[in-house]
């Protein structure tokens, strides 16, 4: 395993800083660089870090959602509460919409096949977005309108909305049927993970303070790791209560770090985010690399032209449903067009279940997969570098 993560660390950072030079996204250095060590190609990640490979991409993203809380300021958020709920389910509508509607004329397939496939590419990345929307939110782009809140809110929530509809469909293409209480589980998963999280985050700010006020000072250091021992604990406690009742453990974190920011004072805050991002240095690495590791690119070969013509045409109906959420809003035409493009880029949840299918044995397993490859590599680069290189023309810089 140490020689898997030697692997890791030294050619994603290698492959990230090429990219880098070239002036491409450092994420499809690492997506390549997991693609030619994973399993497909050279095969050189040992199987027991690829045993754990979802539990350390989940891990990496706590890390950055965290950072993402004790960035994300309240205030702003209401700005944008409409537009920002919307974001967390219309775009990924569309995109489904798109899937059952046109891949039985572009693929072939049935139209349950396509409901199963528009879920699968429905869910934007937060991988990919979070972190760039931490940046510009540091970087005071944008943030006068509170777009990258209203971004990072939105993406934060579509997964839970995709994956709910994910399971019903699968269920439906196994030949049961849809339970209406699995859509009923997503608003309540939302508002769950969220009043779990502020709950946590307001006792853990009091046990702070009271560390404090009786002189037991608690180190920075020690602050973050017991902060991510606790978001480790609410991944934990959604994992407990899923057969009883759904709770967004990703939004848990979300909001016991939003709380913390609240309660605590502003430099410890700061510091505490400080830190989160020297974390993300090296959880950047192990996400995107085993993410790239994940993907085979045999399939891709199997996909072919329709494969790619059905992702953008779903892609641009996804557009309409971002352009939707915005009508009446301050927004103008170049910040619209930047909402478009952060909401491109797939692949966490494409690289977590577009091998589901196959292996439940469901006929379009295989076109599925293909489909799902094919999106990440397509769109993974096309968004962060789309993201990377119109925020400045596009956002304007709050002074």
């Amino acid at each position: 395993m140490l020689t898997s993560l030697a692997l890791i660390f030294l050619v994603g950072y290698a492959l990230a800083a090429i990219f880098q030079k070239i002036k491409l996204p450092r994420i499809v250095g690492m997506l390549i660089a997991g693609i030619l060590l994973g399993p497909h190609v050279l095969n050189l990640l040992q199987a027991p870090i690829l045993s754990i490979s979802a539990e350390l991409r989940q891990m990496a993203l706590i890390v950055i959602l965290i950072k993402a809380g004790l960035s994300l300021n309240l205030k702003d958020l209401k700005k944008v509460g409409r537009p920002a709920i919307m974001m967390a389910f219309v775009p990924a509508t569309f995109e489904l919409l798109a899937f059952v509607i046109f891949a039985p004329i572009i693929l072939g397939v049935n139209r349950i096949e396509a409901a199963v496939m528009g879920a699968v590419l429905a869910a934007v990345s937060p991988a990919v977005v979070v972190p760039r929307m931490v940046m510009l939110m540091e970087e005071k782009y944008g943030t006068k309108k509170s777009i990258p809140q209203m971004i990072l809110a939105g993406a934060s929530c579509d997964d839970i909305y995709v994956i709910v509809l994910f399971s019903s469909f699968v269920a439906m293409a196994q030949g049961g049927q849809a339970d209406w209480i699995d859509f009923l589980n997503i608003p309540i998963s939302i508002v769950l993970g969220v009043a779990l999280g502020a709950v946590v985050g307001y006792v853990l700010s009091l046990f702070f303070e009271t560390a404090y006020t009786r002189h037991h000072y608690i180190r920075n250091t020690m602050k973050v790791i017991i902060i991510l021992a606790i978001s480790f604990a609410l991944m934990a406690i959604e994992t407990a209560l899923k057969p009883f009742v759904s709770v967004s453990g990703l939004l848990a974190v979300v909001s016991m770090a939003c709380v913390l920011k609240i309660k605590s004072p502003a430099t410890v805050s700061t510091r505490l985010s400080e830190k989160f991002g020297k974390l993300w240095l090296a959880a950047e690495v192990i996400l995107f690399v085993l993410v790239g590791a994940a993907i085979d690119i045999r399939y891709t070969l199997n996909a072919g032209l329709a494969a790619v013509l059905m992702i953008f045409v779903a892609l641009v109906i996804r557009s309409i449903g971002v352009s939707l959420c915005l009508v009446k809003t301050s927004l103008n035409l170049k910040e619209r067009l930047f909402c478009i493009i952060a909401y491109l880029p797939k692949a966490t949840v494409q690289a977590a279940i577009g091998s589901v299918p196959l292996a439940m044995g469901l006929p379009c397993g295989q076109i599925v997969l293909s489909v799902a490859v094919l999106a990440i590599l397509i769109t993974a680069p096309l968004g962060a570098l789309g993201i990377d290189q119109t925020y400045p023309r596009l956002l304007e810089k709050e002074v």
